[in-house]
């Protein structure tokens, strides 16, 4: 397989899978063809494989296995993350995405700025990860790696916890040599006159030249990177900038006369270019350390995982690290200890916190059978347990993996700041060029002409439109995961702000996917315990979901274990004939009652009020006389009615999806609140539902556990799998809830509203930033008000502009989420 373009012209191989016959072939084929910028496809079923050829640009390997996943059909790629150093700002975000964008074999990149990362889908064999580093560094001067997205020794902000650490030595360094260098630049605004005197230039020319050449060494390297490969950068600004200030007063320093003779002032501004490079520096150390704010939540869980584990090998027990456990490994877990992997429980019983993984506070009781999931916390007992998934299969990994993926995936929300970006430094630089020419002409001079040109380089800033939505998305999303809710990717988070309708499975989603004894009616002469035991006398041994509830309910009511009856006879379709306890016990429909000559006349009232409520009922006799009706149903889980008034008071429509008949639909509907019901539907046709809702113009979330709503939760604008359900429905859902409670859904919504309200909030003070300040510096309200932007406030103010949408994204950690209030 080989993939010879990402999207300009060219060929590529494309596989697929999931094609079951030559039809298959032709249609996917037809719909290749149809495509704007495809010159010609062909669909070989025999290898499953699509040869496309491209023509333009207008259309991509993107679009091409979006096109053939919307038909159905699965596209195999792999997903690398790369860890990327020389990141400045949103311009080489821009340059990094189009680079690897253009690789051969790429299906789609995106480079999050605020975590120094890019998350790259490519097609396996035609390209590699060794061959997307490559292509990171023919993009600039950016060095890329192989991301570990679950190593628990790297934790996701140790390298901005680093960056923090280099920007302060750098800043102390800087700050040290530049409060000398002000004070001798402004000394004559406080009357020291002595200042102004060529020794004190001199003596300041040689303070500043370090602060520009070590701490403020990284902005010269990236320019020059920049300029050999003919492109712009943040470090082009600063550099351009503080190198302007800086060779300016040198040259006042040390040839006056020069100066003089070209009619131009000689005056010093070494002070400017140091308060530049330190204020800048002190702007990116506080900004590393909100970075590495914003994984928090995924630094906690890695913290929870212990490092060893005790194990039971060859008959004794003994003390490993907790990567060496395997598979099957049986291991032991003391009171207090974390579970160092998923397992099963083989002796002993405790309470669980499980609070880290599904956000639920309340301790989970275990026992032999139950499943445990490492990096939880044991309570007061000791249990023995055999490992089932280790390493990066457990749980923990799997979140980690899946938040770390979401925070790398890029929001639509941010395309708007990433054209701006693409163009912002070129257009800042003409900008600049474009405000010294107007100053120069109007007469204003030299140096007036050179602070406005380094003001506006200075002032401007790409940085506050790169971190305005992946830092929101990434402490969004890590929130979510302390609250036991996986959004699968940033579109997902985006997605789910505005959804209009909310579509629930019933069986195992609303309800608890098991029958249970709801109503006992007794006959005259007869009480409800009565009728209960004798039923279950009958259905012990039966292996029916009806029977084994019944006998459920009566040794829960009775306290003590139900005997098998001494006989028992089946009858299919119409119910079960025993001997229990001397008696001859009967219990089915009304036609096995029938047949027996068995008159339920005094019950018809209440038989009638239970089936109408759609319940399931089995009828219930003793030696031929009527004993009692007892009404089996799935019951509706404790959250479910809470969980659907919160979506209304969300403003959402919820409404009910089942294959069960109308009566039971709307019985459990009516408890829960739901009044939109859709009964009677085929598994295979749910999907069809949800897209007549979306023609309807409804934005729709499907809430499913079951295999049979996978496609439907496929087909949803937002597919929510609950936490008990299947593997299969988790991978075709978008939004995961670690916990099997569906109050979870109005939660992830009101989260996705708030994040997307900080999105707005940060995207709108970036812009407003720029788009005042860059006029402000360029001298505008000079003409008017003989006021201009000093370079030194220009730094000050570019510096702050980064800082305030990475702390203004942190406030989500703290955010109240009230799904009751509607965020928008």
């Amino acid at each position: 397989m080989a993939a010879e373009t990402a999207g300009q012209q060219g060929r590529a191989l494309i596989p697929i899978k999931g094609m079951h016959c030559a039809s298959c072939a032709a249609n996917i084929e037809k719909h290749l063809n149809a495509m704007p910028g495809v010159s010609g496809a062909s669909v070989n079923f025999a290898s499953s494989e699509a040869s496309v050829e491209f023509e333009s640009q207008s259309a991509g390997l993107c679009d091409v296995v979006r096109k053939i996943r919307s038909l159905g059909y699965e596209t195999p790629t792999e997903t690398a993350a790369l860890d990327i150093k020389g990141i400045s700002c949103a311009s080489c975000v821009n340059r990094i995405e189009t680079a690897l964008n253009q690789a051969p074999g790429v299906v789609r990149a995106a480079v999050n700025f605020a975590q120094a990362q890019a998350l790259v889908e490519y097609l396996p064999g035609a390209a590699n990860a060794a061959e997307l580093v490559n292509a990171v560094g023919r993009a600039g001067a950016y060095t890329a790696s192989v991301a570990d997205q679950t190593n628990a020794e790297q934790p996701p902000g140790a390298r901005f916890e680093e960056e923090f650490r280099r920007s302060r030595s750098r800043l102390i360094f800087a700050a040290a040599l530049t409060l000398p260098v002000f004070a001798l630049g402004m000394g004559h605004m406080v009357g020291i006159h002595s200042f102004n005197r060529p020794w004190a230039h001199f003596a300041a020319l040689v303070l500043s030249t370090p602060v520009l050449f070590w701490p403020g060494a990284p902005f010269f390297t990236g320019f020059w990177n920049s300029l050999k490969r003919r492109t712009a950068d943040m470090n082009t600004l600063v550099a351009a900038g503080t190198a302007s200030a800086y060779l300016y007063s040198a040259a006042a320093t040390l040839a006056p006369p020069a100066l003089a003779r070209a009619g131009i002032e000689p005056q010093v501004y070494f002070e400017t270019a140091c308060m530049i490079i330190t204020l800048i520096l002190f702007g990116r150390m506080l900004e590393a350390r909100a970075k590495g704010q914003t994984s928090d939540a995924i630094r906690r869980l890695m913290d929870l995982r212990p490092r060893t584990a005790r194990v039971s090998r060859d008959g004794r027990e003994m003390e490993i690290p907790a990567d060496e456990l395997r598979e099957g490994d049986e291991f032991i877990v003391r009171p207090g200890e974390s579970f160092p992997a998923d397992g099963a429980v083989l002796d002993g019983r405790s309470a669980v916190d499980e609070s880290m993984v599904t956000g639920e506070s309340i301790p989970v009781d275990k026992q032999p059978g139950d499943m445990v999931t490492g990096a939880t916390v044991n309570g007061a007992g000791l249990l023995r347990v055999r490992a089932t998934r280790v390493g990066a299969d457990t749980t923990l990994s799997r979140i980690i993996r899946l938040v770390r993926e979401a925070q790398g995936s890029k929001a639509p929300a941010q395309r708007l700041a990433d054209r701006v970006a693409g163009v912002f430094v070129p257009a800042v630089m003409l900008a600049a060029l474009a405000a010294f020419a107007i100053w120069m002409l109007a007469g204003q001079g030299f140096l007036f002409s050179t602070m406005i040109f380094i003001s506006v380089m200075i002032v401007a800033c790409p940085c506050a439109l790169g971190l305005a939505t992946p830092t929101a998305i990434m402490v969004g999303t890590g929130r979510a995961a302390a609250m036991g809710i996986l959004f699968r990717s940033s579109e997902a988070l985006e997605n789910a702000r505005r959804l209009s309708a909310v579509v629930f499975d019933k069986t195992g989603t609303l309800t608890n996917g098991k029958p249970e004894v709801t109503d006992i009616r007794a006959a005259h002469g007869a009480d409800e315990l009565e009728v209960l035991l004798a039923a279950a006398s009958a259905e012990q041994g039966s292996g029916h979901p009806i029977g084994e509830a019944i006998v459920r309910r009566a040794e829960q009511q009775s306290g003590s274990p139900v005997p098998a009856p001494e006989e028992l006879q089946n009858l299919p379709g119409r119910g079960i004939i025993a001997r229990a306890r001397g008696a001859r016990i009967l219990a089915g429909n009304m036609r096995l009652m029938r047949e027996n000559g068995v008159s339920f006349q005094e019950l018809e009232s209440d038989i009638a009020h239970l089936t109408g409520q759609g319940k399931t009922l089995a009828l219930v006799a003793r030696d031929g006389r009527a004993l009692g009706v007892i009404a089996v149903a799935d019951t509706l889980k404790p959250g479910a009615a809470s969980a659907a008034a919160s979506l209304r008071a969300l403003g959402l429509k919820v409404i009910m999806l089942t294959g069960d008949s109308r009566a039971t639909a709307e019985t459990i509907a009516a408890q829960a609140g739901i009044e939109h019901v859709i009964a009677e539907v085929l598994p295979e046709d749910k999907s069809d539902e949800i897209r007549r809702l979306q023609e309807q113009g409804e934005i729709v979330a499907m809430v499913g556990d079951g295999i049979n709503d996978a496609p439907a939760l496929a087909r949803a604008d937002v597919g929510i799998a609950v936490g008990g359900g299947t593997d299969v429905a988790m991978e075709a859902a978008s939004v995961i809830l670690m916990r099997d409670d569906i109050g979870g859904v109005p939660q992830a919504i009101a989260l996705s509203r708030a994040t997307m309200s900080t999105i707005r909030q940060n995207l709108f003070w970036a812009f407003a930033y720029n788009t005042v300040g860059i006029p402000v510096a360029a001298g505008i309200l000079y003409p008017v008000f003989h006021v201009t932007l000093h370079p030194m406030l220009a730094a000050a103010a570019m510096a702050f502009s980064s800082v305030s949408v990475v702390t203004n994204s942190l406030r989500l950690k703290t955010r109240k989420i009230d799904p009751g209030i509607s965020v928008s």
